[in-house]
Parts: C-alpha cells; sequence; structure tokens
C-alpha cells in the first residue's frame, strides 16, 4: 500500500493518535469522530475496540482513513457499548510500510480477571530485548509492533488486577508512551515518566476522554479538564476518575517537535495554543534570520502560521505563493515512475501571477531529506520568481527520533553530513536559515531559551541528547553523540 501522500518523502511521519470513552451509549461512535480529528497522527491504519455487557469485547480494524472505514453503519453496529477506545496508525515500529492486519492496534489480551485492550503511541526502546526475553519464557507474539510486549508483560504479571498488572508492565518499558486501556468497566490511561507524547482527558455530560490532542475534544463536544501528568496512570470508572503516580518522579521532556508540526494547530499543549506558538516561531525567525523580500510565502499546511509571524514580524506582506491540491489522497492512482517524475506539483502548485519577478520568502516547518525543498524551489524559480530564501521553522533535524517518529537512518538526514552553507548550495537557494534552539525554546515559552544543563523538553531530533538511551538501537550500532 502506498503512503498517504507518495511524495512526502521529506517529513517527519507522525507517530500515533489514541482516544478513549467511557459513559456514553454507543461510546464507538465517539471514539470514530475523535480518531477522525486524530487522522494527522497516523492515515495507515485505525482500529476501535469495545465492549458491551452482553456482546462482550468487539473490534475492528481497517487499512486506511478512519472516514472511509468507521464511517460506515455497518461496521459501527459491530461496536456496541458505553465502552470504547481506539487507535490511528503510522508505523513506527515493526514492519514500516508493509503492515499487517496484525499489527493494527488497540491490541487485546484475555487475562484471568477479564479481557483488557491497549493502544500505545510513542515507542519503547527496549522492545527488542523484551521480546527475546518474553518468547524465551514462552510467549506467543501475534505482531511486529513494540506495543505488544506490554499485553504479554500483562499477562505474566502477578498482581491482582488489570492496571496493577499495566503498571507492573510499563515498569520494564523504556522509551516514551502514552497509553489508553480498557477493561470491562475501566478506560485507563498513562502517561511515561518523561512526558514524550501528548495525552488529556475531558469530560461528556454522560461520561469521560482521553485523547492524544485537545482538538479530538471539539469534535464531539468534550470539555477539556487537564493534561495527564507525565508518570501518571488514571483509572476512570463510572464513579469517576482515580489518579496515582505508579513512577519515580522525573523531570518532564516533553517532545518540542510536537509544537513544531506534529500537533493540529487548533490544539493546547502546555496550556498553550499550538497555532499561537508556531506564530510566535516566525516572529523568532524573522529577528533571527531576516532578509530583504518582496513576499513571504508558506510551504502548505504546515508552514502556514510560522509564515504570518514571520510576515508580522518583518512587515513583509505575507501571500498564498503556493496552492495546495486539497483532494490529493491515497485512491489517486497507482504512483508510477511516471508519476513520480511530476513530484509535488500533483499535490502543491505555484500561483504564477503572483510569484513572477519577485523576491521570495518561502517558509516551512523542516527540513528532513531536502528532496521536496528542491522541487518547491525549482517550481518556484519555473514560476519567474526573482530570489528564493527558505527560512525554516525548526533547527536543523540531524538525528532519528527514537520515540515514536519515523524519521531516516542518520546518514540520510541532510542536516547530519551538510553545514548550513552545504545544505544551502545543495538546495540551489538563495539563502537558507534554520531558527536556533534557543529561539524555538523561546518561541514556546521559555524566555531565557534552552537550558543546557537540563533541557525542557526532549529536543534529540536537533541535539542528539537522548533522554531515555535508546538500548536497541545502540545493540544494532547506532552511535550516539559525544559528550561534550
Amino acid at each position: 500500500m502506498p503512503p498517504a501522500h507518495p511524495f512526502d518523502d521529506d517529513k517527519l511521519k507522525e507517530e500515533c493518535g489514541i482516544f478513549g470513552v467511557l459513559g456514553t451509549v454507543d461510546a464507538a461512535n465517539f471514539v470514530a469522530l475523535g480518531l477522525h480529528a486524530l487522522q494527522h497522527r497516523g492515515q495507515e491504519a485505525g482500529g476501535i475496540v469495545s465492549y458491551h455487557p452482553d456482546h462482550g469485547f468487539n473490534s475492528a480494524r481497517r487499512f486506511g482513513y478512519v472516514r472511509d472505514n468507521f464511517t460506515s453503519q455497518k461496521v459501527m453496529e459491530t461496536l456496541p457499548g458505553a465502552l470504547s477506545i481506539g487507535h490511528v496508525r503510522y508505523s513506527t515500529a515493526g514492519s514500516k510500510g508493509q503492515t499487517a492486519i496484525r499489527d493494527v492496534q488497540p491490541f487485546f489480551g484475555e487475562f484471568a480477571m477479564g479481557g483488557a485492550a491497549i493502544a500505545h503511541n510513542g515507542n519503547i526502546t527496549n522492545a527488542d530485548a523484551l521480546r527475546r526475553e518474553l518468547i524465551e519464557r514462552g510467549s506467543i507474539f501475534q505482531s511486529s509492533s513494540d506495543s505488544e510486549c506490554i499485553i504479554h508483560l500483562m499477562a505474566r504479571s502477578l498482581q491482582r488486577n488489570i492496571p496493577e498488572r499495566m503498571e507492573d508492565a510499563l515498569r520494564r518499558v523504556e522509551g516514551a508512551f502514552s497509553v489508553v486501556a480498557m477493561t470491562r468497566t475501566k478506560l485507563i490511561g498513562v502517561r511515561d515518566p518523561l512526558g514524550v507524547r501528548p495525552l488529556v482527558l475531558g469530560q461528556l455530560p454522560t461520561g469521560w476522554v482521553l485523547s492524544s490532542e485537545t482538538c479530538a475534544l471539539d469534535i464531539i463536544g468534550a470539555e477539556f479538564v487537564r493534561e495527564i501528568e507525565p508518570g501518571e496512570m488514571v483509572v476512570i470508572t463510572e464513579a469517576g476518575v482515580e489518579s496515582h503516580h505508579p513512577f519515580r518522579r522525573q523531570k518532564s521532556r516533553f517532545c518540542i517537535f510536537e509544537h513544531v508540526y506534529f500537533s493540529r494547530p487548533d490544539s493546547i499543549l502546555g496550556g498553550r495554543s499550538v497555532y499561537e506558538t508556531r506564530e510566535n516561531i516566525g516572529r523568532e525567525l524573522a529577528k533571527e534570520a531576516p532578509v530583504e523580500a518582496d513576499l513571504v510565502c508558506p510551504v502548505p499546511d504546515s508552514g502556514t502560521p510560522a509564515a504570518i509571524g514571520y510576515s508580522l514580524e518583518s512587515g513583509i506582506p505575507y501571500a498564498m505563493g503556493i496552492i495546495r491540491n486539497q483532494y490529493m489522497g491515497r485512491t489517486f492512482i497507482e504512483p508510477t515512475e511516471q508519476i513520480r517524475n511530476m513530484g509535488v506539483r500533483l499535490k502543491l502548485n505555484v500561483n504564477r501571477a503572483l510569484i513572477k519577478g519577485k523576491r521570495v520568502i518561502l517558509v516551512d516547518d523542516s527540513v528532513v531529506r531536502g528532496t521536496t525543498s528542491r522541487k518547491i524551489k525549482e517550481m518556484i524559480l519555473d514560476a519567474g520568481a526573482k530570489e528564493v530564501h527558505f527560512r525554516i521553522a525548526s533547527p536543523p533535524t540531524a538525528w532519528p527520533c527514537f520515540y515514536g517518529v519515523d524519521t531516516p537512518q542518520r546518514e540520510k538526514l541532510l542536516a547530519a553530513t551538510m553545514s548550513e552553507a552545504e545544505m544551502t548550495e545543495h538546495l540551489g537557494v538563495d539563502s537558507l536559515k534554520f531558527i536556533s534552539l534557543d529561539g524555538l525554546y523561546r518561541a514556546v515559552g521559555e524566555a531565557n531559551g534552552r537550558d543546557a544543563s537540563s533541557p525542557q523538553y526532549c529536543d534529540a531530533c536537533f541535539s542528539g541528547e537522548y533522554p531515555v538511551e535508546p538500548a536497541d538501537m545502540i545493540e544494532k550500532g547506532f552511535e550516539m553523540k559525544a559528550a561534550e
């Protein structure tokens, strides 16, 4: 199956989205709506599990978009009950790009005290070691996903109930995890001790909601209550929300790239509007890397808020110099070599009348491999632009992420092998500037920038400083950044 956008190989791929509802009739319908709002976090596949006292646990797992699978009345009728969880997936572990239906979450396990389903956003960095240990002890894995380790660890736990077994299991797990799980009567949410991935709590008139982002609460009319804290577990029943902290408390290291790109701009992260943060990034970029030009144009859609910020700060007019074809989806045509050669033109087109003869600042969220950036630059020059200046709303991406984001190998990251000057020449633009790491921190509300001795966020993809050692990758030969 081709990826959702065959030409988007120059973007970091979103991790996953998770959503759960307790206490409403036909909870699975609410979950489907929530997953639709989280579709940007994973377009490869989705799944929903529900529980009804008369019908037990039921699940549906499908490839493709939520809208193509979970809007069917026939499918949704198979998912009755007032308790349900769901997951949208972009494979970050397991068989990348060749997903089998058995890899699609939520995963389900039947334990001595009853069944439980689990949906996981993030990546387990010691999954290979855990998997080997579990297989040696008799576990039989059904999928290639790292998340299945959690179910097997729960099965082997000697604790009395499922939430305690989940605690037991997650204490063995390293890396990043936000988890939404369910039993016959409980909805459970957990964040890893560093809080790398997001998870929020919402309330409906008759029940409760757990979601990766606040934008998915809005779609079902749920009220945002609060974020689940790093290292917190909430166990929700009809009686209410019970909270405790099963892990040793650590300083939070939330993923800073959620602010830059992953989260939807209409979400709230850490009490801050994602849209406003991205506009602030653009303002910081204009202060750090000014240039004389006639127009500020975003690379749609992810560069738009930063481009607006750059324009407001610099006083250079903002313009939609590139128009996105909103209907470029997975159902277009099989991307043959001839179609591939058309590159990004299937998805993006230059507004020629606007661009001709102008000095253009292009604002994008990131440069990963540089392939798409080069194609966009060529399109802008073909349309008659006088100059092309790239301004990037994140620092150079020089290191892979091992916490739930699909990043290319380090040698394929442009910033890992080239300086800024070399990248400028490689892309063939008049100038190229990235926001500094300190500038990014200021834009997300850290007035004094990054605390080098104890960073406030996980920024490993920029700095090479990993808050959790990626044990599996080191075993495979990955070399960590040398201590300075």
